[in-house]
């Protein structure tokens, strides 16, 4: 199989910065590595045994110490386990899955099967909420309940605003390594702005193959049936998943939608200080 990375030394580059990021946040962590049919998955654990566990997914051209650092105030109650999706810019394998069939709620399912976990929570921001919404359709019998922030699957944006906030000043920093493009993308993205997430997706958007298959979002029907408990927090100024979009559909199509909040004053990535606060809520639930 060609890799994902442009080569091994922009590969190892990238995951330089996954370890400093890893080494910032100060947590105890040990690291796991999951057999399952679609490649191995590398998981990152934290906190103690006897809290109910809690697997967190990242979202695109993210990685497990992204989460982790998003919601690290939830190990006052749950034992974490932060997962590199695979095919994505971290230690997972570069096996590429379908949006189209249940290929990620299986992959999460042997996830959860390999950690020889029983009942889990879910929580994921982005593209984690798909794969989380994905592994519901699945099957949902041993999730005890999911929070998704700004995720993908329910709705999408305007893709003319995404053409020329997102995907053109990414294209021309690929072309010109001018980091100021990077800036630009990411002042369209970030609620506040992200120095990791500068030197990373620097170097992502150069040296890894990313996809750019359009996001599908999730059909009636398969919502319906979904039973499992559902927390939604939406960012009023996301140009990829709309709040406000996003809050009047799910409203509709989940039955089992427990709590839906708008972010106010956010982007489609949450700041530290509106991810505490979605930490605590969850905290509470």
């Amino acid at each position: 199989m060609v890799s994902l990375y442009k080569s091994a030394q922009r590969k190892k580059e990238i995951l330089a910065l996954y370890d400093t990021k890893m080494s910032s946040l100060g947590v105890r962590f040990s690291e796991e590595v999951v057999s399952t049919s679609f490649g191995t998955t590398h998981v990152i654990a934290c906190g103690d045994d006897e809290k109910s566990p809690m697997i967190l997914v990242h979202g695109s051209n993210g990685c497990a110490p992204i989460a982790l650092e998003t919601y690290k105030d939830l190990l006052g109650k749950y034992k974490l386990y932060a997962v590199d999706v695979l095919a994505q810019p971290n230690k997972s394998a570069e096996t590429r899955l379908s949006m189209k069939d249940t290929s990620y709620g299986i992959w999460m399912q042997e996830v959860i099967s390999g950690l020889g976990l029983q009942q889990v929570s879910l929580a994921g921001f982005s593209f984690g909420g798909l794969i989380i919404l994905k592994t519901l359709e699945y099957q949902e019998s041993n999730i005890e309940a999911v929070y998704l922030s700004s995720p993908a699957y329910i709705v999408n944006g305007n893709p003319l605003k995404a053409l020329f906030k997102v995907f053109i000043p990414m294209k021309r920093y690929m072309k010109t390594e001018k980091v100021s493009y990077v800036e630009k993308f990411l002042a369209a993205v970030f609620t506040d702005r992200d120095a990791f997430a500068i030197a990373y997706l620097s170097k992502v958007f150069l040296y890894f193959t990313m996809d750019f298959t359009p996001v599908p979002v999730i059909k009636k029907s398969a919502a319906q049936s979904i039973q499992t408990p559902i927390s939604i927090f939406a960012a009023d100024d996301d140009i990829m998943f709309p709040g406000a979009k996003m809050m009047k559909r799910a409203q509709k199509i989940f039955p089992s939608l427990k709590k839906i909040e708008l972010i106010t004053d956010s982007k489609h990535v949450q700041n530290a200080k509106q991810n505490s606060e979605i930490s605590q809520v969850i905290l509470q639930a």
